[in-house]
């Protein structure tokens, strides 16, 4: 498939146009070979990302975490320069989904949570920048948040390592949200707000440790990069089934 008719369907698929204030540049960052008979699926854009990429055959990346981010980079020097030449030398071509990848309603990171942990008649929350970019609904019965946590390990792409944070995290819950990566005090707050017993997050940082004990929410948290592979390995499917081109998982896990 050509190049362009490829970043099309993306860009239409995953409503990029309705994300106008996402920090990041959204879409194609980095332009390469015309033909793209290949697809390389990641987390983060790294230079051991382009290596293996084109090591697999790939002449097209998607990722969740592009190198533009607003105004940046304004140098490419150092480190930003070796990725990009590692790009331009082999070809190939960047394309990177932030925010349209967190709150899509199928493809998502967090309906995808939401889906595999059960949740029903989801609904949107979680305000980000004039955005909503999660997903909160119910459970058909009150289940305890380690057999939440099971199943989302046994599903997630990357194993995670789950945590489960709370005042009481042997108590049933039934009302559950998702917010992938860091979620943080936005995260936490539109849950309270929600009345959800559950968030299921990637990131618990120091600075909402307390708000959580104290609040009565419990929070799972399967760490940011494997909270964010589930969209990314949704969109490879769905671009195998709908587009037919093959693609190839690029596990570059960072523990975090």
């Amino acid at each position: 498939m050509k190049r362009n008719e490829l970043v099309n369907h993306l860009n239409n698929l995953l409503k990029l146009g309705d994300f106008a204030g996402d920090v990041s540049n959204n879409g194609l960052q980095v332009e390469g070979a015309d033909e793209v008979t290949k697809i390389a699926y990641g987390v983060d854009a790294s230079l051991a990302m382009a290596i293996q990429a084109d090591r697999a055959g790939a002449e097209f990346i998607f990722v969740h975490h592009g190198l533009s981010w607003g105004g940046e980079p304004r140098r490419f020097t150092g480190v930003t320069g070796g990725r990009f030449r590692e790009l331009f030398q082999r070809n190939l071509s960047l394309y990177a989904v932030h925010l349209p990848l967190d709150a899509h309603e199928l493809l998502g990171h967090n309906a995808c949570l939401c889906r595999i942990s059960g949740v029903r008649n989801v609904e949107k929350f979680c305000p980000y920048h004039g955005m909503m970019i999660g997903w909160y609904g119910e459970l058909a019965a009150p289940e305890v948040p380690a057999v939440i946590g099971q199943r989302l390990a046994e599903a997630l792409i990357s194993p995670p390592e789950v945590r489960i944070y709370g005042s009481d995290i042997t108590r049933p819950v039934k009302r559950v949200g998702a917010v992938s990566g860091g979620g943080g005090f936005d995260a936490v707050d539109s849950a309270l707000a929600n009345n959800l017993d559950l968030l299921i997050t990637g990131e618990m940082s120091h600075e909402i440790y307390n708000l959580v004990m104290e609040s009565g929410l419990t929070v799972i948290a399967l760490g940011h990069y494997a909270s964010e592979t589930i969209g990314v390995a949704a969109v490879k499917e769905w671009v195998e089934r709908e587009l037919g081109i093959p693609g190839v998982w690029i596990d570059l896990p960072t523990g975090l």
